[in-house]
């Protein structure tokens, strides 16, 4: 019993005197020889926000996104948000904005949406108990963000990652728009023109045939009468 007591004892005074012990600090890179002094160090360029954003920073999920600033008004993207829990669709809609933040998609902020409402009336027994009933309500919060000036190839990462990271009770719609070339108009109008012209011709066609297969049954028909008729004179 002693002898645990006596072991006891040392252990609790080595801790004390390594935590209490001082140990030496190694050498910083870049420090001067005399007094140990750091060599004196070029000033940092704050980062901007746009930088910030593009940087995996741990914590940085408990602030509000940055929003990159629109360059020219073109909507690229609408993505609509909805679920049945508020608190759920707040937070991946937060985590959205961080997303698009991070890519350089410039977004608007969450807009709420009108909260749609469900409602059911349900008998509690089909009997006695009709005139007893039971309310019931569902509501399906919405939320809308729209980004601008991204391209579509980053529009459609944006989108893959969200639908690979959703929130369980969170559903997403996206409606993206797509730009055509220059001269797209003139394109599609001689293509049209050029089935047209297509289709007048394989009309004519079938039209110069059907004449000409008629005329054909014509002849034909024409030609067994006199032959008909050249039978029966020769048989008077």
């Amino acid at each position: 019993m002693f002898s645990r007591s006596c072991r006891s004892a040392v252990s609790a005074v080595q801790r004390c005197l390594r935590f209490n012990s001082t140990t030496a600090v190694p050498p910083v890179a870049g420090a001067s020889s005399a007094g140990g002094l750091l060599a004196p160090q070029p000033p940092r360029v704050p980062a901007t926000e746009a930088e910030y954003a593009a940087q995996v920073v741990h914590g940085r999920a408990i602030r509000p996104p940055y929003y990159h600033p629109k360059t020219h008004g073109i909507p690229a993207a609408t993505l609509h948000f909805r679920s049945y829990h508020p608190k759920l669709l707040d937070f991946f809609v937060h985590f959205a904005g961080h997303a698009a933040a991070a890519l350089g998609v410039p977004v608007s902020k969450p807009v709420h949406l009108p909260t749609q409402r469900r409602l059911w009336t349900v008998l509690r027994g089909p009997f006695v108990h009709k005139k007893s009933q039971e309310n019931f309500e569902r509501r399906t919060h919405k939320r809308v963000i729209k980004a601008w000036d991204a391209n579509p190839e980053v529009v459609d990462m944006l989108v893959a990652y969200l639908e690979k990271h959703i929130a369980a009770g969170v559903g997403m719609r996206a409606v993206k728009w797509t730009r055509a070339p220059v001269g797209v108009g003139s394109k599609t109008v001689e293509a049209v023109l050029g089935k047209m012209r297509m289709d007048e011709q394989a009309l004519r066609a079938q039209k110069v045939k059907a004449l000409g297969e008629q005329i054909v049954k014509e002849e034909m028909a024409a030609a067994a009468g006199a032959a008909k008729e050249g039978g029966l004179q020769k048989s008077a």
